[in-house]
């Protein structure tokens, strides 16, 4: 029996790639609300509007939410590589949400309940200054969406080397290849059906009669033939390809022979690629612009026709989005918060490569270290010569595979 951490040169930073950038463009944010905070609560004084002081108020409570983010940012970085952390500081944000999710439910909780206090008691609601102070807000909130927003999501990330291809998605190689009969596709095809070699010609030319086979060379030096049938546009080969798909391929153009190498690289699915941290501040932002709007148009409308419920009934129906959103993130960033296996697809993918050599995984622990970073531990039964070393070249295919822990044991 034997067992070995996988990664040669291995560290525990297992932060998500746009992490400092998404630090940076928070603390941004919350200048910008603590200045809108300032200037409402101060301006409310002079002027003797309490609306505008209690405005001021909740964009303290909004600028708290996004502090509780940032500081989860901060401290996930100056903590990284402190060996305290037994898998490193990328779960911080993962907590943060969690609390910010917390938060959010009980704002909902707090507009529910006031909303629904004043359809049975309804107050007297000063329209001059409501309806300018929820403008206020809602610009406020655009402006914050649009610069958290910005530069693309915030899924993924790596530091074990390795670009990440857009999120989850296994994209099938073609090899563009120069040949006697002009320039040949070579792919691996695998969309909706199982994995299969197909050889088409770039500019249309039938291959029907013509003398065209693969066969593949994998590192253990392992080789497979492939007939190709006629189907038409293109060749296609009847057999499967094995997993995994890396090897080289040597393509048979009659008297031609020309090799190409097929890697192939599988990134973290869904959830397991998301930012929760900068998710939860988003979702803060927008929950403020959605009541905002709500607001806005019940108080034109109570204005309108003299429907005072309107303003409440906007408020319920602001907490029930709120609360919505919070659920969401309650059960994301709960699912991380206890281990649970973040990448079903992944976990089956690993088991099949693995079982379809003749081995079999006793054993498959699935986890999120932090965005984009899965940590594995696999235990492997085999009744053959194979080492930790062998399996952890199969699962070099997996790129957010960040942490492994492999025990091969003897079948016999």
């Amino acid at each position: 029996m034997s067992a070995t951490i996988t990664a040669p040169h291995h560290d525990h930073v297992f932060l998500g790639e746009g992490h400092d950038k998404s630090a940076r463009k928070t603390w941004l944010v919350i200048w910008i609300c603590g200045a809108m905070m300032v200037l409402e609560i101060f301006g409310g004084l002079f002027f003797g509007s309490i609306a505008l002081v209690a405005d001021g108020l909740h964009m303290s409570t909004h600028a708290g939410a996004l502090l509780l983010a940032a500081l989860a940012y901060t401290y996930a970085r100056k903590h990284a590589s402190d060996d305290a952390f037994t898998f490193g500081s990328g779960k911080f944000g993962d907590l943060a949400g969690f609390t910010s999710a917390i938060i959010l439910a009980m704002i909902a909780v707090l507009i529910g309940y006031e909303s629904v206090s004043r359809i049975f008691q309804p107050v007297p609601i000063h329209f001059s200054e409501a309806i300018p102070i929820a403008l206020l807000g809602l610009g406020v909130n655009v402006v914050s969406a649009l610069l958290l927003s910005s530069g693309g999501d915030h899924h993924h990330g790596h530091s074990h080397g390795g670009s990440h291809a857009d999120e989850g998605e296994d994209h099938a190689e073609v090899r563009h290849i120069a040949t006697g009969l002009g320039t040949l596709n070579l792919e691996v095809f695998e969309d909706g059906v199982p994995p299969r070699f197909r050889v088409s010609s770039a500019n249309g030319m039938p291959l029907a009669g013509q003398t065209v086979s693969v066969v593949t060379e994998r590192p253990d030096g392992a080789s497979q033939s492939f007939v190709l049938l006629d189907r038409g546009a293109y060749l296609e080969s009847a057999e499967e390809i094995p997993e995994p798909h890396q090897f080289t391929a040597h393509l048979h153009v009659g008297d031609e022979t020309h090799s190409v190498a097929f890697e192939e690289h599988e990134h973290a699915h869904g959830s397991a690629q998301r930012d929760n941290n900068m998710r939860a501040a988003v979702v803060h932002v927008f929950a403020d612009a959605a009541v905002s709007v709500l607001v806005i148009v019940g108080l034109l409308l109570a204005r309108a026709f003299g429907w005072l419920w309107m303003d409440p009934l906007a408020g319920i129906v602001g907490a029930c989005v709120i609360a919505s959103w919070s659920y969401g993130l309650v059960r994301d960033t709960g699912a991380i918060l206890l281990d649970m296996n973040p990448d079903r697809r992944m976990a089956g993918n690993i088991r099949q490569m693995i079982e379809t050599g003749g081995d079999r995984v006793a054993d498959l622990h699935l986890w999120r270290l932090g965005p984009g970073h899965l940590g594995a531990i696999l235990s492997i039964m085999t009744d053959k010569a194979r080492n930790a070393d062998f399996y952890r070249t199969q699962l070099a295919r997996f790129r957010s595979l960040s942490h492994i822990t492999i025990e091969v044991s003897s079948a016999a």
